[in-house]
């Protein structure tokens, strides 16, 4: 691939530059020297070894300096020598004796906190929670149910899901929404079909002979209707509901969308005779409110949950994490690990991963909130991993701050860390955002001569900082080198090199390109590529070479993309024009019915009814004489009479 993909990087370079370049790339500089060239600093370079990372800490002006004399250490909690207890053992009678021993410190948050690490390990999380199920001093929840099918839903350890889900009904627990669609797309996803769909029939069949649902609906409605006042409390007062746990999750879940209101029913149900709130509900409520328009709420529950002696528990932790992350509320994601590292169910390293990555990935990274996660994470005892080191190297080099990243990448050497082609693409990336194309391509160069050769997601990123600053003869330039060197180009790459056209308007240039690196290279271009070529193509009034790519989706087993070309076509297009995209559209010798019906009312929408009947007379026998079609035609036919 390469002997091909060599000339056709030169030709593409040759062909579609706008003006020959006025510079060249300046000679290579080692890391640190290229480092330096690029930010001047007052931080004090007189250290003739790198601090350890504990020693750093932020002072809001993106400097780093090194207060600490030493760390404190936590080791080992109960719950997680319960887990390392189960994970290093095989299942054995010996095991479920030492379990035995531990009782005492099984609580219900410490059963989610060992279930929750043993994800990965369906056999044994489900050897641990058969024991644990079976003691007479476990109380189950819904929650623990829910966590266990969602571990158990996997092919290796399917007769264990249908039997706890069975088992799970039998007592009174319900397998709510969200569960059971997590579990429906990983089964569509494995290809179990007759598993969803038994999963499918067991949820809505389950919801019908569960009289509470009926209830909970009830209560959710009345709850729902009004603002929270003694009208809504008289109503609930009238039902007579008989509370439980099981029932306050079940309503909580319903009132999601409403967190106010959730919040108000959870303290009206804390106060009614004969109920009392724990760590199930407690931590139910806390998924709820922990969005935007209820954050203060949130906070509110999680202090008074501390205050009678609960604690966050692990699945609810990775859960309402992941909604923070996703709501970019990265300040109380930060706020929300720093409690959790103080508990005694405490994260994982991965999670202090994604976290930190999630940081870095923001337009301007909070430098304050990684210091923040890394600080915390070393307070309790742990060594940063290369991962960790990667993702506060990625938020120091997103933010501009060079000279901090190199004491970054300094630590890490010393903690026995190489940089590798994250750590360089990182940086390569930082100084292509702040647009020092130049110092990024030496980057490169200076990989090479530390024996770490640049991979193509390195290519990709130095490419596409030059697309981004409309640089795409140099763009080009880069291309033909990586191919000299050796690195196949991907669909990644492509895409972004007819995005960098795209951003100039250089339409019938990144037609160009698409094709000829597709005919050559072999290359499979991801479907979103061509969809969005092709619908910039027919904006331009460039139909014929449209369909090029339209022909060209059909060979790479993408399906037809008509809606652009029946939209342009019934516009401007002719009935010649009409035909070509039927048969282009055709998977077999002709394509369905309904292909032609939405050309044919995309014609009559634009008011174009001769078109539509030349059209027809071209039409296969069997289209002239659907019923569908001659049914359009006839009231077509009939409202232009009238007009």
């Amino acid at each position: 691939m390469m002997n091909r993909l060599k000339p056709i990087a030169r030709s593409l370079h040759l062909r579609f530059l706008d003006s020959p370049l006025a510079t060249r790339l300046a000679p290579t500089c080692s890391l640190q020297l290229a480092l330096n060239q690029v930010t001047r600093s007052s931080l004090s370079t007189t250290t003739t070894t790198a601090p350890t990372l504990s020693s750093l800490s932020y002072h809001g002006s993106c400097n780093f300096s090194f207060p600490w004399t030493h760390h404190r250490f936590f080791f080992s909690s109960k719950p997680s020598s319960v887990l390392e207890l189960v994970s290093a053992n095989d299942w054995s009678q010996g095991l479920e004796l030492e379990l035995e021993k531990c009782s005492p410190t099984l609580t219900h948050e410490t059963v989610l906190y060992v279930l929750r690490r043993l994800d990965k390990n369906p056999q044994k999380a489900s050897c641990f929670f058969t024991w644990v199920s079976e003691k007479p001093w476990f109380v189950p929840s819904s929650l623990v149910y829910s966590l266990i099918v969602r571990i158990l839903a996997n092919k290796d350890t399917m007769k264990q899901f249908w039997v706890t889900l069975r088992v799970m009904k039998e007592k009174g627990f319900y397998l709510d929404e969200e569960t059971c669609m997590t579990i429906s797309m990983y089964f569509k996803k494995e290809k179990m079909e007759s598993d969803r769909v038994a999963l499918n029939h067991f949820y809505h069949r389950m919801l019908e002979e569960n009289a509470m649902q009926g209830v909970a609906k009830k209560v959710v409605g009345i709850v729902s209707a009004s603002e929270w006042g003694d009208e809504v409390v008289n109503g609930l007062e009238n039902l007579e509901i008989q509370l439980s746990d099981n029932f306050v999750i079940r309503v909580l879940k319903e009132l999601r969308t409403q967190p106010s209101k959730a919040f108000e029913f959870f303290h009206w149900a804390g106060k009614q005779s004969g109920f009392e709130h724990n760590t199930i509900t407690y931590n139910a409520i806390a998924r709820v409110l922990a969005r935007t328009d209820s954050i203060g709420e949130f906070w509110s529950i999680l202090e008074e949950m501390k205050s009678v002696g609960h604690e966050v528990d692990i699945d609810t932790y990775v859960k309402i994490s992941r909604q923070f992350r996703k709501s970019r509320m990265m300040e109380d994601s930060v706020k929300l690990y720093e409690l959790m590292m103080d508990s005694s169910y405490k994260p994982s390293d991965q999670d202090c991963v994604i976290l930190l990555k999630s940081i870095s990935e923001c337009d301007l990274p909070d430098l304050n909130l990684v210091y923040r996660v890394a600080k915390k994470y070393e307070s309790t005892g742990h060594t940063l991993s290369k991962a960790i080191y990667d993702s506060i190297h990625r938020s120091l080099t997103s933010s501009g701050k060079f000279n901090e990243a190199e004491k970054i990448v300094q630590t890490m050497r010393n903690a026995g860390y190489e940089p590798d082609n994250i750590t360089y693409s990182q940086l390569v990336f930082g100084l292509c955002k702040a647009r020092r194309l130049e110092e990024a391509c030496n980057v490169l160069e200076e990989m090479e001569s530390s024996g770490c050769i640049p991979d193509i997601k390195t290519w990709t990123i130095l490419i596409k900082g030059h697309c981004d600053a409309k640089e795409i003869d140099k763009a080009l330039l880069y291309f033909a080198k990586m191919a000299e060197k050796g690195c196949d180009a991907d669909a990644d790459l492509l895409d972004v090199l007819v995005d960098g056209f795209l951003g100039q308007n250089r339409v019938d240039g990144a037609y160009k390109l698409l094709v000829e690196v597709v005919s050559t290279c072999r290359i499979s271009p991801w479907q979103a590529t061509f969809k969005n070529l092709i619908e910039r193509l027919l904006g331009v009034g460039k139909l014929e070479e449209a369909f090029d790519l339209l022909r060209l989706m059909k060979t790479h087993n993408y399906p037809p993309y008509p809606e652009p070309f029946v939209s342009h076509i019934s516009k401007f297009g002719t009935v010649e024009d009409a035909a070509e995209l039927l048969k282009a559209l055709s998977m077999k010798k002709y394509p369905s019915v309904a292909a032609y019906l939405n050309v044919f009312e995309s014609f009559f929408r634009e008011g174009r009814l001769y078109e539509a009947k030349d059209l027809l007379y071209k039409c296969p026998h069997h289209i002239r004489q659907d019923s569908k079609i001659t049914e359009l035609f006839s009231s077509n036919k009939s409202h232009a009479a009238a007009n």
